[in-house]
C-alpha cells in the first residue's frame, strides 16, 4: 500500500499542524536567541543561531520526496550503464573491423 502524504496532511487538524515539531523547534530557537541577546549569554545566542536554520533544513528534507529521488537516481544509473555498454560494443566492433581491414 502506497503512502499518500497529502492525505496525511489533510487529515491533520489545524492545531496539529501549528504545533508540529518544526514549529516547536523554531520557537525554542527563537526563545534561546532572544534570551541570549537579552541576558548577553553567548551560548544561548549560538544555539539559537544553530537551531533556527536547522528548522528550515529539516522542513526542506522532510518535504522532499525521497522515493522519487532514489527512483530517478536508479534510472539515471541504468541509462549511464547502457551508454557505457554501447560505447564498449562500438569500440570492440571498431577494433575488429580495423584488424580485418589490414
Amino acid at each position: 500500500m502506497a503512502h499518500d502524504g497529502q492525505k496525511v496532511i489533510q487529515k491533520a487538524s489545524l492545531i496539529g499542524r501549528i504545533l508540529s515539531m518544526e514549529t516547536f523547534l523554531l520557537l525554542m530557537g527563537l526563545a534561546s536567541l532572544f534570551y541570549g541577546i537579552s541576558k548577553d549569554i553567548w551560548i544561548n545566542i549560538f544555539w539559537g543561531c544553530v537551531i533556527i536554520p536547522g528548522v528550515f533544513i529539516l522542513h526542506k528534507v522532510r518535504k522532499k520526496d525521497w522515493a522519487k529521488h532514489w527512483a530517478d537516481m536508479e534510472a539515471e544509473h541504468k541509462s549511464a550503464e547502457a551508454r557505457a555498454e554501447l560505447r564498449r560494443k562500438i569500440a570492440e566492433e571498431t577494433q575488429r573491423t580495423g584488424k580485418d581491414g589490414k
